[in-house]
């Protein structure tokens, strides 16, 4: 079967042959590949090419695909049992993991998704708050849910929406936007409105392509937050784990009152998190009357999973070092080779995050990465994967080193990339 065979097979029975709308490579003007099978830093289609990984499956596997050791846990556990329905030691195993090292966060819950883990943060913030209005920032994506779905960037971003039909506008009103990395424009919401309780942010976006936060801007944040007793919440379902071992903290010095964990904490399945100070996450259930449920939260096979991953993070000395180096490796020679073929190219690194934007200016916020030449961007991402690269098919989206990855890996990259920057 060919990747065009298995892809029309498949919009037979699924809504334009996906389950995510990014992967339809809708943007980029081409067909998606059908993946069969990935190992390391490699994924193989249906027709049994290799391409070279930077996705890794939007983040969460940053010891690339089909790790012995989170294989083993994996296998190991699903053989006392794939779901319980209880409560496992699992659970708690993988919160002390994931709170002692955030030791500024008393309390955790576990989700199976970054949207169910930013739509309860936001639930439990406005429980606790007592306020219904939220702040977010244009281009920060933080889910699915309704009352996040406005200029949301990523995949809406990539259709042309800055929301979705079928929100409610009542639930809309209640979120304001601000700019990103412009305090000012969070201080003229608040002057004109009083029943704001929640401020939620990407603290170093990754859904309008990566946007890291000004660190004076993050700061100046948490301090309007403090003085107003608003929750703030960063959202590092994207971010955590990858930008550094601790995330945002770890590069800003940042708390938020509550923090959304996701990708990596599953080392690949599907796990999600939001953590908080007690005063907070003492108002969920069962605690308190916020209600939160889920079936699937805390799935032992996930929690396996996660613990398997976070502890080999927590055993790798060099890990991010080294992650960092590769992604910096392959940003600086993207550059130069832009700069040979003059063509305008912005790059940013994040330690093992990194994005480029087909721009003549530096990128701020959602508006500069909209001037983006994403026609440009189209025809790129193509000629990679005609050369076995495969990069997120969307220039609102961010790239991904693993620990799999080699230095070799790069320059064979840059060597693919050099080719394909000669044609634009």
């Amino acid at each position: 079967m060919t990747n065009h065979e298995a892809f029309l097979e498949a919009k037979k029975y699924i809504p334009g042959g996906v389950d995510s709308p990014v992967r339809a490579f809708g943007s980029v003007g081409s067909e998606p590949f059908m993946v069969e099978r990935a190992k390391g830093a490699f994924i193989y289609d249906v027709e049994g090419k290799k391409y070279l990984d930077f996705v890794q499956s939007w983040g969460p596997l940053i010891f690339g695909h089909a790790d012995k050791d989170i294989q083993n846990a994996v296998i190991k556990t699903a053989k006392n049992g794939l779901s319980f329905g209880a409560s496992s030691p699992l659970e708690t195993k993988l919160a002390k993991i994931v709170l002692e090292q955030f030791d500024y966060l008393d309390k955790i819950r576990f989700v199976s998704s970054g949207t169910e883990a930013t739509m309860s943060a936001i639930r439990l913030a406005r429980g606790f708050s007592g306020k219904d209005g939220i702040i977010k920032f244009e281009g920060c994506y933080h889910g699915h849910s309704d009352s996040l779905l406005v200029k949301a960037g990523s995949g809406a971003t990539t259709f042309g929406n800055s929301s979705s039909a079928g929100v409610p506008q009542d639930v809309a009103k209640n979120t304001y936007l601000a700019i990103y990395n412009d305090i000012e424009s969070v201080k003229n919401i608040l002057k004109e409105n009083h029943n704001i309780g929640t401020i939620i942010i990407e603290p170093v976006a990754g859904n309008m392509g990566l946007v890291p936060a000004d660190k004076q801007f993050l700061k100046e944040l948490r301090k309007i937050c403090d003085e107003k007793n608003i929750v703030l919440i960063l959202d590092e379902v994207m971010s955590g784990y990858r930008a550094s071992k601790l995330g945002s903290y770890g590069i800003y010095g940042v708390k938020g009152d509550i923090v959304t964990f996701g990708k990596v904490i599953g080392g690949g399945m599907n796990v999600a998190a939001f953590a908080g100070k007690e005063e907070i996450m003492n108002h969920i259930s069962p605690l308190g009357a916020v209600y939160q449920a889920g079936t699937l939260s805390g799935n032992p096979v996930a929690m396996a999973a996660g613990i398997a991953s976070l502890t080999k993070i927590n055993e790798s000395e060099n890990l991010y070092s080294e992650l960092e180096s590769l992604a910096t490796l392959f940003m600086t020679g993207l550059k130069e080779i832009a700069d040979e073929c003059g063509v305008y190219l912005q790059i940013c690194v994040r330690g093992s995050m990194f994005g480029y934007f087909f721009n003549e200016f530096e990128v701020k916020n959602y508006d500069d990465a909209l001037k983006s030449d994403t026609k440009k961007f189209a025809k790129f991402h193509t000629g990679m994967i005609n050369e076995g690269i495969f990069l997120a098919p969307s220039q609102f989206e961010t790239g991904f080193i693993c620990a799999a990855m080699s230095r070799k890996d790069i320059e064979f990259a840059l060597k693919k990339a050099r080719k394909v920057m000669k044609t634009l």
